[in-house]
């Protein structure tokens, strides 16, 4: 009986730490986010006032710059939602659990 308390109450901790880590990822990828398209923006606009001959393949560039940033989030959501619903924390931490002798 006591076995089975702990083992709800490891995987309980389990998670929570891995909804707690999903926040600071996502959020930490947005705001990664947001600071690149700053970043993007602001040299682009600083290439134009430099060289405006040059806006065409500056825009191009500054498109493709974007969209490759922009899929870090996406990416980090993917991982995220991997956590978050198919937790391989928890399966590790019943085989260890039981690989003690504790588990059913």
């Amino acid at each position: 009986m006591a076995a089975d308390a702990s083992m709800i109450e490891v995987i309980s901790l389990i998670y929570s730490y891995t909804a707690l880590g999903v926040g600071v990822i996502l959020g930490a990828a947005g705001l990664g986010s947001a600071l690149g398209w700053g970043l993007i923006c602001a040299r682009f606009m600083e290439g134009i006032a430099r060289q405006p001959e040059m806006l065409p393949t500056l825009r191009v560039q500054m498109f493709i710059t974007a969209g490759l940033m922009e899929s870090f989030p996406f990416i980090v959501l993917a991982f995220a939602m991997y956590f978050t619903f198919a937790n391989p924390f928890v399966g590790g931490a019943l085989d260890a659990i039981k690989g003690l002798g504790a588990g059913p």
